[in-house]
């Protein structure tokens, strides 16, 4: 089989998937009559060129850092889990309990315990489709598909029911005590000088999506556990010969994974809400398999894609809100990116690998 340089293959196959989701999305947006320069100008504008944009962008960014990271970890022992937007939103029940019955003296503390929360909540909900997986054989896409759904249902009966302050109407817990409420990048970075980031969502959380870029890194790669999940990804058989326990790392690296997930909801739900909602996920766990792919399951990759879908999310909030281009037509451009960087990605691969084969046969 041909094979590329790896740098070709972290760098080039994405570069030119993302362009040839661009090429058809402009036309896309040619056809309803639109520029699609004048489109593209007006999202980097809005998402790239003041720092309130880089605040949503950077917002969204981080959403999809902790689903992406969580699709990586377990794609690395060839199990796919699209259950995070489950998994965040059961984060989000360990972040208000955590918050509301517990007094905090300080945020420096609640984050941590907050970010625990919602790994233990997240985790917890990755154990059943581990367990299915592991013991039973049931498939972890089924399963953790399935998930999402029950986990929606738990969450509304509970917010509905158990949570909700007396008299309120809208589903969602009691407004979070100050001492809980996360930095904003303006609280850190504006001056009455310099304003900075002026109603921007994005918050201390981000650097903690940054800390678990750095640990997943030296899970995969620097430790034996790590070592065992690729291993087992790798081949399974070899992994059991080797006396690697397939149920033990199934279920290890579903509950890493349900707990990366899981601490999406730190941005959300502590940093932005200040109270838990419901829909507070808004689709990032789904988002987070195609930023997963797109950043070929490393941390640095999942870092760089995630920004680039919180570009797209802003930005196409900004056309939806300056254009007459519908946001039904933004989605249909997160889609094809999705597409051409997950689904059709071997038709970029493949063929750029014929063209390094036929370069290096004149030298051989």
């Amino acid at each position: 089989m041909d094979r590329m340089p790896n740098w070709a293959d972290a760098v080039l196959v994405p570069l030119i998937s993302l362009l040839l989701a661009a090429i058809l999305s402009a036309g896309v947006i040619l056809a309803i009559g639109e520029s699609p320069v004048d489109a593209f100008s007006l999202m980097v504008e809005g998402a790239l060129m003041r720092s309130a944009g880089w605040g949503y962008t950077l917002y969204y960014a981080t959403n999809f850092i902790f689903t992406g990271l969580a699709v990586s970890v377990a794609f690395h022992a060839r199990l796919f889990n699209i259950g995070g937007e489950g998994q965040a939103m059961l984060g989000g029940l360990g972040v208000a309990l955590v918050c509301l019955y517990i007094p905090w003296p300080h945020w420096s503390l609640a984050i941590v315990a907050g970010a625990v929360g919602a790994a233990l909540f997240g985790a917890l909900w990755a154990l059943v489709p581990a367990y299915l997986q592991a013991k039973r054989g049931s498939h972890i896409v089924i399963t953790t598909i399935m998930f999402n759904f029950i986990a929606a249902a738990l969450l509304n009966y509970v917010l509905v029911n158990l949570l909700r302050p007396v008299g309120a109407m809208d589903p969602a817990t009691a407004r979070f005590p100050d001492a809980v409420h996360l930095p904003t990048f303006q609280d850190m970075f504006s001056t009455a000088a310099t304003p900075l980031f002026r109603g921007a969502p994005a918050n201390v959380s981000f650097f903690l999506a940054l800390l678990a870029c750095g640990l997943v890194w030296l899970l995969i790669w620097r430790t034996r556990l790590g070592y065992e999940i690729r291993a087992f990804g790798h081949s399974d058989s070899a992994a059991r010969y080797a006396g690697i326990s397939p149920v033990r790392i199934t279920v290890v690296t579903m509950l890493i994974s349900g707990g990366l997930a899981g601490m999406m909801a730190v941005n959300t739900t502590m940093g932005e809400a200040e109270r838990l909602v419901m829909n507070a996920t808004e689709g990032a766990g789904f988002i987070g398999i195609a930023v997963a792919l797109m950043g070929r399951n490393h941390p640095i990759g999942v870092l760089l894609a995630a920004i680039l879908f919180g570009f797209l999310y802003q930005g196409g909030a900004e056309l939806a809100l300056w254009t007459n281009i519908p946001r039904e037509l933004i989605v249909v451009i997160q889609a094809l990116v999705i597409l051409f960087t997950g689904a059709l990605d071997n038709a970029v691969r493949m063929p750029l690998a014929r063209v390094f084969a036929m370069r290096r046969k004149p030298a051989e």
